[in-house]
C-alpha cells in the first residue's frame, strides 16, 4: 500500500502528480468560504477553475471524481456555485455521470425557508467508467417473484418484456438509490468544522473504485478519506494546506494502516 501525504497548497501540489494517475478522487472543496479554516482560506474560481482542470489532467481514463459540495445562502439567494462547478467538469471534458444527493438526516433549520438536508454529491468521470461496484442494500419488496412490467421504448411507448426476461426472479437486495441518508458525524474529535461521515467515505470508494486503485483527496481535511482508502486496500495521495488539519489527518491514517497491519500478522 502507497500513502503518500502533502501539506501545502493543493493547486501547486497537484501539478506535481503525473498525467493520468488517479483512480478516484473523492474530496469536498471549501464550500463558498462557508468556513473559515482557521482564517488560512482563500477560495473562488480562479482557484477551482484551474483546480478541476488539474483533476481531469491526474484522473486515468476510466476514473472517477467525487465532488461533495453545497452552497452557501447570501443576501436571501443561494450562490449556485455548486452548478456552475459541475458544469464546468463537463466543460473540461468530465461526464456529469451521476447527481447524487447526501441526505444528512440531521438537518439545518432556516428562519424562512424549508429545512435544508442536503448536499450535492456529484459523480463525474473521465470517459467511460473503470469501475462501478454498485452497493446492493435495498430491498426488494417482490424479491423471489418472477420479474413482470414492461419497458419504455424512446418513442414513448412499452414494450413487454422477452421470454428470458420474464423467466428471472426479482432479487432480493437491488442496488440503492441515488439519495445516501447519512447522519453527519456526531462525535467529531477533530476539531476540524466540516468533517466527512466515514460511511459516506467508505461507500463512494467502494463503488467506484477496486483494490489497489489509487483514491485522492486534494482537500484532505481531516483524513477521513485516507483513513477509508488505507482500510479498503486502497494507495493514497492527501494534501492539506491547514498544518493542523493535515497532523490530525496524518495521525488517522497511521492509526488505519496500523490497525491493517496488525491483522495481517494475527
Amino acid at each position: 500500500m502507497n500513502i503518500k501525504l502533502y501539506h501545502g497548497d493543493c493547486l501547486e501540489l497537484m501539478k506535481s502528480i503525473q498525467n493520468n494517475h488517479i483512480d478516484l478522487t473523492v474530496t469536498s472543496p471549501p464550500y463558498d468560504n462557508l468556513r473559515t479554516y482557521n482564517n488560512s482560506l482563500e477560495w473562488g474560481e480562479h482557484i477551482w477553475k484551474p483546480i478541476i482542470q488539474e483533476l481531469y489532467r491526474i484522473t486515468k481514463s476510466g476514473g472517477v471524481v467525487v465532488w461533495v459540495v453545497g452552497d452557501a445562502t447570501i443576501k436571501g439567494s443561494e450562490t449556485g456555485t455548486s452548478f456552475k462547478q459541475a458544469l464546468y467538469f463537463k466543460e473540461v471534458g468530465f461526464n456529469l455521470h451521476d447527481t447524487m444527493i447526501w441526505q444528512k438526516i440531521c438537518p439545518f433549520q432556516h428562519k424562512n425557508r424549508y429545512i435544508q438536508s442536503f448536499e450535492y454529491m456529484f459523480v463525474f468521470s473521465k470517459g467511460a467508467k473503470k469501475s462501478a461496484n454498485l452497493i446492493c442494500d435495498r430491498k426488494n419488496k417482490w424479491a423471489g417473484t418472477p420479474i413482470h412490467g414492461t419497458e419504455r421504448q424512446t418513442n414513448g411507448n412499452t414494450k413487454s418484456l422477452s421470454a428470458r426476461q420474464k423467466s428471472k426472479s426479482v432479487k432480493e437486495y437491488g442496488a440503492r438509490f441515488n439519495i445516501w441518508g447519512i447522519a453527519p458525524e456526531k462525535n467529531n474529535k477533530t476539531n476540524h468544522p466540516a468533517v466527512f461521515p466515514e460511511q459516506l467515505a467508505n461507500d463512494h470508494i467502494i463503488s467506484w473504485s477496486n483494490e489497489g486503485d489509487t483514491v485522492l483527496d486534494c482537500f484532505m481535511g481531516s483524513g477521513t478519506t485516507g483513513k477509508m482508502a488505507v482500510l479498503n486496500n486502497r494507495n493514497f495521495i492527501g494534501i492539506e494546506k491547514e498544518e493542523n488539519y493535515f497532523n490530525i489527518a496524518k495521525k488517522r491514517i497511521e492509526e488505519a494502516e496500523k490497525s491493517i497491519n496488525e491483522k495481517l500478522f494475527i
